[in-house]
């Protein structure tokens, strides 16, 4: 495996920012289960591109946007959770996605094949984690109310379905971002590994952003180094890295508390 270039790895440090930020309302919203499998509804858009011979991250990010808002709009017309839907559509999906891609085209789309960028694909990759990065910071507190209670948002003025549905894209489209890297199997982790990390050990949403910004930026840069000088793929590389970060913070949090306790017992 080539030694990725500097553009490619701005961008990977993008997508991870993007991601490291916006998981932390997914695990704040208790959706991480949904954020792994809505990353599978890139699938069949993959596999649609590579028929048309367009390319595949253009049909993948296609089929997110499009599994957003078909999540959203059931969700919003059923009673159904935001998890169940996404289950739904992920299964279908899946398997729908299993039929048009084969062979070394399935393996790259759920494993990823980061490669070298093209100008255009890292001046997207930039302009899209940007986009989510602004969003994020845009509606901040909107998000946090909305976790807290619906009706509590409402009543201070947020239109919580258009938030949700704006959620659900930036979502769509950090997956999207991540599918080279990590691709649709391994990109979930990204989402929800770093915020956990970051909730572990934070005391406000401030340090939790920060901190899962800066577990997934570490994890992927790191990634793509070893995988570089291993000959190995950088995904699953990643995701360990992410998961020392995660052990790390639970050992930290657990000699904090202990600390804490010595230091109480003598007080007493």
């Amino acid at each position: 495996m080539t030694s990725p270039s500097v553009s490619s790895l701005v961008v990977a440090a993008s997508m991870a920012l993007a991601a490291g930020l916006l998981g932390s309302f997914v695990l704040l919203r208790r959706m991480t289960l949904a954020a792994d499998a809505l990353s599978h509804v890139a699938l069949p858009g993959i596999g649609i591109a590579i028929l048309l011979r367009i390319h595949p991250l253009v049909g993948a990010l296609a089929a997110l946007m499009g599994g957003a808002v078909v999540i959203w709009t059931l969700e919003h017309r059923t009673r159904l959770t935001t998890d169940a839907v996404t289950g739904v559509v992920f299964a279908s999906a899946l398997a729908v996605g299993a039929l048009l891609s084969t062979g070394e085209e399935l393996i790259d789309a759920l494993f990823g094949a980061p490669g070298r960028l093209s100008a255009w694909e890292a001046i997207a990759g930039i302009a899209g984690a940007a986009v989510v990065v602004i969003f994020v910071g845009v509606a901040k507190d909107r998000l946090v109310l909305a976790v807290v209670s619906d009706d509590i948002a409402r009543s201070s003025g947020v239109n919580v379905r258009r938030l949700d549905l704006l959620y659900l894209l930036a979502l769509s489209l950090t997956v999207g971002l991540g599918l080279r890297y990590l691709g649709a199997l391994l990109m979930g982790s990204l989402l929800i590994i770093p915020p956990a990390a970051a909730r572990v050990l934070a005391r406000n949403l401030t340090q939790m952003l920060t901190l899962s910004a800066v577990v997934a930026v570490t994890s992927t840069l790191g990634g793509n180094w070893l995988a570089a000088r291993s000959g190995t793929e950088s995904g699953p590389l990643i995701v360990i890295l992410a998961g020392a970060w995660f052990l790390g913070a639970m050992t930290v949090a657990s000699v904090r508390r202990l600390t804490q306790r010595g230091a109480a017992a003598a007080r007493s």
